[in-house]
């Protein structure tokens, strides 16, 4: 049971890791100080959550995942993020980033259906609300930029 709440524990961090050199490529991407901010916030918050599942998965006796992947980066959308945003627009990068969210959420919720230790719940039901919350962050900033573009 432990080796798979590992797994399941390391695929998440993956998945953090991935977003969080995601955002950070669309903060580079844009020049609107607004969504730099915003994308970077998005970045710290990837990274925290990866950092926070690391300590479980040791915790737990587990080798933690420590970088994204780029089949995962490919899986979650970011890896064409740079090649899809260059001379792009704001919207297109946030499309793009909304895309790689979508991931996100799928990959929390389908840890979620796991049978998991009540204090690795904890900590992935929280990580999942905030993943929610990103995801909602940048749908609201894609459809206020699309509608004044």
């Amino acid at each position: 049971m432990a080796d798979r709440i590992v797994k399941l524990l390391n695929d998440l961090i993956e998945t953090s890791k991935n977003g969080e050199k995601g955002f950070t490529a669309a903060a580079g991407d844009t020049k609107t100080p607004e969504l730099q901010q915003a994308f970077q916030s998005r970045a710290r918050d990837c990274a925290s959550g990866a950092a926070e599942l690391q300590t479980v998965v040791s915790q737990l006796g587990g080798k933690p995942e420590d970088s994204g992947s780029v089949a995962g980066a490919v899986h979650r959308g970011w890896a064409n993020l740079k090649a899809a945003v260059t001379g792009r627009s704001d919207v297109a990068i946030l499309e793009e980033c909304e895309r790689g969210e979508d991931v996100a959420k799928a990959a929390y919720a389908d840890a979620l259906k796991e049978e998991l230790p009540a204090e690795v719940r904890t900590v992935v039901e929280r990580q999942y609300q905030g993943v929610v919350r990103n995801h909602d962050q940048i749908r609201d900033l894609r459809n206020r930029y699309r509608a004044t573009s």
